[in-house]
């Protein structure tokens, strides 16, 4: 049975700070289409993240960067149909917003006006505060997102844990930092330690979301492919796997198959 708090009718930023203000913990998950976001809308997810990861489960991309702005509001927009409680939550792709504020702007603006979505997120730190505020400053609310960060895999070279030298950990602090005082509703910490993970959301005023960070954050996310075992080659120490899908769906697929090949399906019962 879900241990969701099904008197809250909306999730909304103000909600996600008092969970946090009362040490409740915040489920996340991504979605991507209609029908999931309905079934994990129901069962009261917090969060839904409409994620760039869209590009590798949903495209079959190697990397988050190709997915476009179009194909992430196309997303975007079919989350939106299937949900009444959850806050949704729209990654701004690769190339939408880095380096410009001004175009951060309007594809954040694009999104929402689009989709209808609550919420966009960015990644990175001090490079994207004018991004941030120029977004917030249209009312648009904004999630960070620190440690491993997909977008820029090529600069990183590896899907390695980040910030376990003293360095980057202090630049990941005090990036936390500059995003709180953007004005960031909530901050995703990816693929760090659990121990600096930890000091961030006792730093922090504002909600930190882990996904490889530990359990002494907010909240955690995880990527619904992952999750319920549609994805089988991904095997990070982070994820745990509540279903194994892709054998039971292609069971089920198996079974068709040789129905319909039989000639069992459709029997009488199955056809007007």
């Amino acid at each position: 049975m879900s241990a969701a708090n099904k008197e809250i009718k909306r999730i909304t930023t103000h909600v996600l700070q008092s969970m946090k203000d009362k040490g409740e913990k915040i489920a996340m998950l991504t979605a991507y289409d209609y029908s999931m976001a309905k079934i994990l809308d129901a069962a009261g997810i917090d969060i839904l993240l409409v994620g760039d990861s869209a590009s590798n489960v949903m495209a079959g991309h190697e990397t988050t960067l190709p997915i476009t702005l179009d194909q992430m509001i196309y997303h975007a927009q079919s989350v939106i149909r299937g949900v009444e409680r959850a806050f949704v939550v729209v990654d701004l792709p690769f190339g939408s917003y880095q380096g410009n504020s001004t175009k951060a702007l309007n594809s954040a603006i694009s999104i929402m006006k689009e989709s209808g979505a609550h919420a966009v997120k960015l990644e990175g730190g001090s490079e994207i505060e004018e991004s941030v505020r120029r977004i917030l400053s249209a009312g648009v609310p904004v999630m960070g997102h620190l440690g491993l960060t997909p977008q820029s895999i090529y600069k990183f070279g590896t899907y390695t844990v980040r910030a376990k030298e003293e360095a980057e950990a202090q630049k990941l602090m005090e990036d936390a930092i500059v995003l709180q005082e953007a004005g960031c509703f909530a901050i995703v910490l990816e693929k760090i330690p659990a121990v600096l993970a930890k000091k961030v959301a006792e730093t922090v005023k504002i909600p930190v979301i882990g996904i490889g960070a530990g359990k002494d954050v907010d909240g955690q996310v995880l990527v619904i492919h992952d999750m319920l075992g549609i994805t089988k080659d991904f095997h990070p120490r982070f994820l745990r796997r509540y279903l194994n899908l892709f054998e039971v769906i292609q069971t089920a697929v198996e079974n068709y198959i040789g129905d319909v090949k039989k000639a069992d399906f459709p029997n009488e019962e199955e056809q007007y």
